[in-house]
């Protein structure tokens, strides 16, 4: 045990006093922010200077009015459609938009000319202009005021509460855990792909520098490959817990800052009450407010860190595996895509599947697989999941954790001294029934 806690301290000093480290540690997570910060700055300058766009219509029907918007303007005129094309080749408009007659039932045939590529929110904004003149025009010719129908469509909301066995209610909102589900796998899935590459590559360097024959010398293979696999795991998880002290700090900033501005606005709405219910981010960080004081955040974190570490030290043991049974990166790619298919398998389905329906029978397999339950459970985790499933998927990642590092201590001691040997899937198999 010794041993290995000596190979877990070279492995972590090594990465942690890595200036490297320091940088990645302190300036990611002000990465993402400044990146919204710029796209979002970049966005404001556009719409201060983008010169209006001025589009053609000529309408054979004589009945569609296109209301401008302050990025489009439409031109309604009865030029012929060549004259059309020609004042969008000539640089006179920046589109022309054809509307040919048509059956009301049946609109076919409109096309939109344009010496660039449309944006697909310009023709979002062209198809649902168009629907709404064709459905009011519809409802007229069948006697109906269009003007009735607006008025008695009603915004309907519904609010999502949780019975517990005690009859206890939470009030939860499908978006929140969709986010906290997203946002958990996502950075499982992150780490157990860095770091466990980090693992293969380092086994790789030390393989080809032949500085494993010195340490082998001293120690068991197992216990080497052991130790840098937590050695590893504990600079990522250094990391992660650096990475949620600056969030939390930047976030309570930002909250204490929203917090000052609060009174400014009750102050406003008690001098304009009638602006009270158009004012709707208030009631709406409220209700966010009253869901996350219903989540479960500590039973979240505990799980994720339990399946950060389990995924982690799962696929670290058979990167570590990989690593010890080729001499180059290059010769690595053949037995990483098996390895893999389970992760990217692990991430559509979170997508597709999980953050979707939790409690589809897809969801439940892939939350309780060893190599897909990593992800797939931080899905079903921030929705809720019963203790049962918990326990089993729990249990059969600690099973598959045990499973994987037995398997790829086989491989280990045996290919991290094998020099000159072409690896294969039945040389590997070869070293796993080998005893000796």
């Amino acid at each position: 045990m010794d041993k290995i806690w000596l190979v877990i301290q070279r492995e972590y000093l090594a990465r942690v006093k890595k200036k490297s480290f320091l940088l990645a540690t302190l300036i990611t997570p002000l990465i993402f922010p400044a990146i919204m910060g710029i796209f979002v700055w970049i966005s404001l300058g556009e719409e201060g200077s983008q010169s209006l766009r001025i589009i053609e219509v000529v309408d054979e029907n004589k009945m569609f009015f296109l209301e401008s918007s302050e990025q489009y303007a439409f031109s309604f005129s009865d030029i012929g459609k060549e004259d059309a094309k020609q004042m969008v080749q000539d640089g006179d408009r920046y589109g022309f938009l054809y509307i040919p007659k048509f059956d009301l039932k049946d609109p076919e045939g409109i096309v939109f000319y344009g010496e660039d590529n449309p944006s697909m929110s310009l023709i979002a904004y062209l198809e649902n202009n168009l629907r709404k003149k064709i459905e009011d025009q519809r409802l007229f010719e069948s006697g109906i005021d269009p003007k009735i129908i607006n008025e008695v469509r009603t915004k309907v909301g519904i609010r999502s509460i949780t019975l517990d066995e005690q009859g206890e209610e939470t009030v939860n909102d499908a978006t929140v855990n969709y986010a906290l589900g997203f946002l958990t796998g996502i950075l499982i899935y992150i780490f157990i792909f860095v770091y466990g590459n980090q693992i293969m590559q380092g086994v790789i360097e030390e393989k080809s520098s032949r500085i494993v024959e010195i340490l082998v010398s001293s120690l068991k293979p197992f216990q080497l490959m052991l130790g840098k696999i937590v050695g590893i795991g504990a600079v990522g998880l250094t990391q992660f817990l650096i990475w949620v002290v600056l969030i939390g700090t930047l976030s309570t900033i930002v909250m204490g800052y929203l917090g000052m501005q609060m009174p400014q606005q009750t102050a406003l709405e008690m001098a304009n009450p009638e602006l009270v219910s158009t004012m709707t981010p208030t009631s709406d960080v409220a209700e966010i407010m009253q869901v996350l004081s219903g989540i479960d955040f500590l039973g979240l974190v505990l799980s994720f860190l339990f399946y950060f570490l389990g995924g982690y030290l799962l696929y670290g043991a058979l990167f570590a595996a990989i690593g010890s049974a080729v001499e180059a990166p290059s010769e690595a790619q053949q037995f990483m895509f098996p390895v893999t298919i389970p992760l990217i398998v692990a991430y559509m389905g979170l997508f597709v599947f999980v953050l979707n329906d939790p409690d589809s029978s897809a969801s439940f397999w892939l939350s309780v697989i060893p190599l897909t339950s990593p992800i797939a459970m931080m899905g079903r985790v921030s929705y809720g999941v019963p203790w049962t499933d918990l326990a089993l998927s729990m249990g059969l990642l600690i099973g598959g954790f045990l499973f994987t590092t037995w398997m790829a201590g086989k491989i280990y001691r045996i290919g991290i001294l094998m020099h000159g040997t072409k690896p294969s899937y039945k040389l590997l198999w070869k070293w796993i029934r080998t005893s000796q």
